[in-house]
């Protein structure tokens, strides 16, 4: 299910996506990135509509994923029907 992102308050969309960066681990070159340049990135990601808050019901958990995961996962529910 996706969740609008509009919709969280505003520290509950940081600490969020905060978590997602860290817990990503995603290798930015040879150039170190703060965190909170990692986390404007992700945000500008969200309001483009290149990633989304995605809250899995199977898991009970909330993450963030791109566009095109959201899609391979649609595709995939397809299959399963």
């Amino acid at each position: 299910m996706i969740i609008p992102h509009q919709q969280l308050d505003k520290d509950t969309l940081y600490n969020l996506i905060e978590s997602y960066v860290l817990r990503e681990g995603t290798d930015y070159g040879a150039q170190e990135v703060t965190i909170e340049s990692k986390v404007a990135q992700v945000n500008q990601q969200l309001n483009n509509g290149e990633a989304m808050v995605f809250f899995s019901e199977l898991h009970e958990s909330v993450t963030i994923i791109s566009k095109n995961e959201f899609k391979a996962l649609q595709n995939e529910q397809q299959f399963d029907e």
